[in-house]
């Protein structure tokens, strides 16, 4: 078993070179691993990611470096598979900070699944905590708010490579910001792929503690989720997806409820959020903050799915 590591990055050196250290610094048995390669694919980066990353080769001896014209992760992802030497494709994000046991487990896994299910038709998902502690992620305890009910979601997973190529890959229709990796997922269960939990495998997704000022990117990115909620609803038309991505009315009237129709946003909820904030609740300000984005996002849903009636 040889692991390609794969990881699309955009602006994010500082965490990169945490993510990648700790890939570097893995606790390996002879078997059933025969090595590993790191690829590393930058998204377009503008924060000097690829010339630090061409200087660091003697950091990272296991690192390979790609580059592409931003395009989002799913074509990211595609290269870097297409690139891999692996026969096993491990997805990390680049703000994630993996422990020494992480590939091992992840091999684990993989061998006692399919000794188990009597089938190599599997993939592995490891655990995912999250944390806002830069100097020192992987000191986070688990969460209930770090439970996470995806079938294949590419923060901390792996699987075969024939089974990627066999699905199709990532579709890049998915150019902006999410549902790329649910999406390939609907693909890989209809192939009768099983996912085996892997919660030795752990992952801790760093993000910067929250603030005000994060505020109107999440706005974006929860309006581009909408868009790409209805791409994903125009590949697979079906109720389960409709409730994936918000396009219900139960959704319409639960988040038009919670926000007051709206009234409650980030002008009129900003004076509590900082608040809280100053109190270092940040944790909370940000959960309370989901009433508006979660509306922002059903908004976003709703306006891409009636351009796409117009157009069609």
């Amino acid at each position: 078993m040889f692991f390609s590591v794969v990881i699309p990055t955009y602006n994010r050196k500082p965490i990169l070179s945490k993510c990648l250290k700790a890939l570097e610094n893995q606790h390996l048995m002879e078997k059933p691993i025969e090595g590993y390669e790191i690829i590393v694919v930058d998204d377009g980066s503008n924060d000097g990611t690829l010339d630090w990353l061409k200087n660091s080769q003697e950091d990272f001896p296991h690192v390979k470096s790609l580059s592409q014209l931003h395009s989002g992760p799913a074509s990211a992802r595609n290269l870097g598979i297409k690139a891999a030497l692996g026969d096993t494709i491990i997805f990390i994000d680049s703000d994630l900070v993996v422990t020494p046991c992480f590939l091992q487990s992840h091999a684990d896994a993989l061998i006692k699944g399919a000794q188990n299910l009597h089938t190599d038709a599997i993939f592995t998902y490891g655990r995912v905590i999250n944390t806002s502690d830069f100097d020192n992620p992987t000191s986070e305890p688990y969460k209930i708010t770090d439970f996470s009910a995806a079938y294949f979601a590419t923060g901390n997973v792996a699987i075969a490579r024939k089974w990627l190529e066999m699905a199709g890959m990532f579709d890049c229709s998915f150019s902006l910001y999410g549902w790329e990796d649910l999406e390939l997922g609907v693909r890989l269960k209809k192939l009768g792929l099983k996912l085996i939990k892997c919660p030795d495998a752990v992952g801790y997704h760093w993000h910067p503690p929250f603030s005000l000022e994060q505020i109107p990117n999440l706005i974006e990115k929860e309006i581009q989720r909408g868009r790409m909620g209805v791409v994903f609803y125009q590949k697979h038309p079906n109720w389960n997806v409709r409730m994936m991505i918000q396009m219900t009315w139960l959704h319409q009237i639960l988040w038009g409820l919670l926000s007051l129709g709206g009234r409650l946003n980030e002008v009129t909820m900003g004076p509590l959020l900082q608040w809280l904030i100053d109190r270092g609740s940040n944790q909370l300000a940000l959960e309370l903050s989901r009433i508006f984005l979660n509306w922002y996002n059903v908004q976003g849903v709703y306006a891409a799915y009636d351009e796409f009636k117009r157009n069609s």
